[in-house]
Order: structure tokens, then C-alpha cells, then sequence
């Protein structure tokens, strides 16, 4: 029998029994529920990291209760081998804190989603990555690319509100301004077939920077209007809200032709390709400089213009 100098003392071990016991809990389950596996992960984890809250004396006290954690994996660690360091007890402790915080939208997320989520410090930008993890199934590599991106923080304030408050977000809202460019050779950019093919080299992270849910359809893409063939320089399709987009590249400063030019590719693919049940498409011109004034002025909401810089 083990003897306990003060309460305290007793106390501690009382929880570190009871997060011992979850632990193998959850080993043991996963083991034979294979197909539950993260719901049994994200339940278990959870409950350790309220026993630890506990443990510590609540949450404001947990802030400073380090060296219990610390206690706890090397016993943790003793008894059951590798696994549970400090670091993995403390991300528990905080996804437990967290998800307080943001419950009403955390479905389904893995772990190793929230993983990536836990040193955020903005709930809002929390609960913006947890929203985008839900609805298009994003894997850990894919969540650390938005991350490390900042795309939540390239977003304007309309479109943030709107995803907290649930609202329908329209496609040309999620394009990012500015749109980076990979020129790791420092290529002189002086035409526009130039900046096609950086483009075209790193396609996957160019469609990525304009939403979620593209497919490139082609580049140089033929449109004949009367006897006169155009070509289109970037023709993709969004799935998600089942529209063409008409993406058109400018060297230079925004001008009122380029509007005229992508409204009427636009209007062809409506006519020609877009079928009946499908949206009405897109217009996205990337200029080395954007004219918002011109922007201002411009009757048709379905185009927007985005800046573009490499790196």
C-alpha cells in the first residue's frame, strides 16, 4: 500500500489512476473498433484533458500546472511505454479547453487535424479552418497547407462574418488578393504567355490560392466567336458551386478593354458550354495591378480582378 502524506498527494494519484485507466481504455477500443477509431480517439482525449483540468485545480490554475503533466507522462511513460509524453498530455489538456470554445461547429475532425489547430490563438480563424475541415474532408496535409498559407487571414471581413454566422459565401469572395505566384528562377515576366507557364508549373497551388473545389478544364482554351478564334488563357470548373470560371492573365495595370474582353468569354461559355442546369460563369482577371476604382464601376458583379506578386 502506497502512503500518502497529504491530501494533495492523494488526490493526484486518484487522477493519474483514472487517466491511466482511460488511456488503456482507449487503446483497448481502438484495437477492436477499428472503424471508430477517431471518434474514440477525440472522445478519450477529451475526457484525459478534463481530468488533467481537474487535476490542476481548473482551468485558470491548469495554465500554471505544468510540472503535474510532467509527473504524469513519466509515469504514463513508465507504465506503459511510449506515447504519452508532455507534449501529447498538454495538447489533450488543450484541445479539452478548446473545444468548449468551439463545439457547436467541431464535427469529425481527427486528431491529427486538431493537432494542427491547437497553436492557433484566434477562435474565430479556429472555427474558420474547423468549418473548412468539415466540409471538404481536408487531410492533415491539406489543413497545414491552409495554415501555413494564412488563408484565413487573406480573407476579407465580409466573407469572415459570413463564415461564422454561416451565411452563403459567394465563389469569387474566397479569391485571394493578393494570388502568389511561384518564380523561383526569377523569370522576367513580360507577357502574358510567360506568366501562363509559371502558372501552369505550379497549377495545384494556384487553384488552391482561388478556393476550394477547382478543376482546370485547360489552358489556350479555343472559343470561336464568328470567324474569329479566341482563346481563353485559363478555362476551370468549381464543383462546388457548379460553375465555369473564366480566369484571364494581364501583364500590367487593369484597364476597362480587359473588362469587355472576359465578359465576352464569359458570355460564350454561358452560351456554348455551360449547360442549362449549371450557374452562370465566372470572370477572374489577374493583373500585375489591380484598379479598384474601375472595379467600382463595373456592371457585372460575376467579374473580379486579383493582384498577383511572386516569391
Amino acid at each position: 500500500m502506497l502512503e500518502y502524506t497529504t491530501r494533495g498527494e492523494f488526490m493526484q494519484d486518484k487522477y493519474y489512476e483514472k487517466i491511466k485507466e482511460k488511456i488503456i481504455d482507449t487503446e483497448v477500443t481502438v484495437r477492436v473498433k477499428e472503424y471508430s477509431k477517431n471518434k474514440v480517439i477525440i472522445e478519450n482525449y477529451y475526457e484525459i484533458g478534463r481530468l488533467i483540468v481537474e487535476a490542476q485545480g481548473g482551468e485558470e490554475k491548469a495554465k500554471y500546472g505544468n510540472s503535474l503533466i510532467r509527473e504524469y507522462a513519466k509515469k504514463l511513460t513508465t507504465d506503459l511505454g511510449k506515447g504519452y509524453t508532455y507534449t501529447s498530455l498538454s495538447r489533450m489538456r488543450q484541445f479539452y479547453i478548446l473545444f468548449q470554445k468551439v463545439a457547436p461547429v467541431a464535427q469529425d475532425l481527427s486528431w491529427s487535424n486538431w493537432v494542427e489547430l491547437l497553436p492557433l490563438k484566434n477562435i474565430d480563424e479556429i472555427k474558420y479552418y474547423i468549418g473548412v475541415c468539415y466540409e471538404n474532408r481536408l487531410s492533415k496535409r491539406q489543413l497545414r497547407e491552409k495554415i501555413k498559407s494564412h488563408e484565413y487571414e487573406k480573407l476579407s471581413d465580409n466573407v469572415k462574418k459570413k463564415f461564422l454566422s454561416n451565411e452563403k459565401v459567394e465563389l469569387t469572395e474566397l479569391v485571394k488578393d493578393p494570388i502568389v505566384i511561384a518564380n523561383p528562377n526569377n523569370i522576367e515576366v513580360a507577357i502574358e504567355k510567360t506568366l501562363q507557364k509559371l502558372i501552369m508549373e505550379n497549377i495545384y497551388s494556384f487553384l488552391k490560392q482561388l478556393g476550394n473545389n477547382y478543376m482546370f478544364v485547360g489552358n489556350e482554351y479555343p472559343i470561336k466567336i464568328g470567324d474569329r478564334t479566341y482563346r481563353i488563357d485559363l478555362l476551370l470548373y468549381n464543383i462546388e458551386y457548379d460553375a465555369y470560371v473564366v480566369v484571364e492573365l494581364k501583364i500590367g495595370e487593369l484597364k476597362k478593354e480587359h473588362l469587355g474582353q472576359v465578359e465576352l468569354y464569359m458570355n460564350y461559355v454561358d452560351k456554348h458550354i455551360r449547360k442549362k442546369n449549371q450557374n452562370s460563369t465566372i470572370g477572374i482577371i489577374l493583373c500585375h495591378k489591380n484598379n479598384k476604382l474601375l472595379m467600382k464601376y463595373c456592371s457585372d458583379f460575376r467579374i473580379i480582378a486579383r493582384s498577383y506578386v511572386f516569391n
